[in-house]
């Protein structure tokens, strides 16, 4: 079992993308970028995950398959826009499936990244919570 602190797993992930030398990932989640240019459109130094208002999800099917969206969960590429010319036309129906289910519950998309989305409004726009999640 991991337990961590969800502000605590922001600050991880901006010491992550600050080591320049840990590039164990990048074939899988940055491919066509270099790990400087990641803090600021793919990842946030105070984020919305930890105002408790934006969550990354995918859909699955019956069975739970992840549908195909046409590039992996945490892709920061620009293929993982929700809008990128080169996904199949499934691809992209359940890109927007998964949009229009999600903005019909509230939640905001993030054109750059079909699976980030943000509650709106916000109930703590300037809160950054620290708690543990297991």
């Amino acid at each position: 079992m991991i337990v961590i602190a969800r502000g605590a797993a922001v600050d991880h992930f901006v010491r992550w993308v600050n080591d320049l030398e840990d590039t164990r990932t990048k074939a899988e989640f940055y491919p066509n970028l270099g790990k400087d240019k990641l803090l600021g459109d793919y990842i946030a130094a105070k984020s919305g995950h930890s105002r408790g208002s934006t969550i990354d999800l995918t859909l699955v099917d019956a069975k739970g398959k992840e549908l195909d969206m046409g590039s992996p969960f945490d892709m920061f590429d620009t293929l993982s826009n929700t809008d990128d010319p080169r996904i199949s036309a499934e691809q992209k129906a359940n890109r927007y499936k998964l949009k229009s289910l999600m903005t019909e519950a509230g939640f905001a998309p993030y054109s750059m990244e079909w699976w980030h989305f943000t509650y709106q409004p916000q109930a703590y726009p300037a809160t950054y919570f620290d708690f543990v999640v297991e």
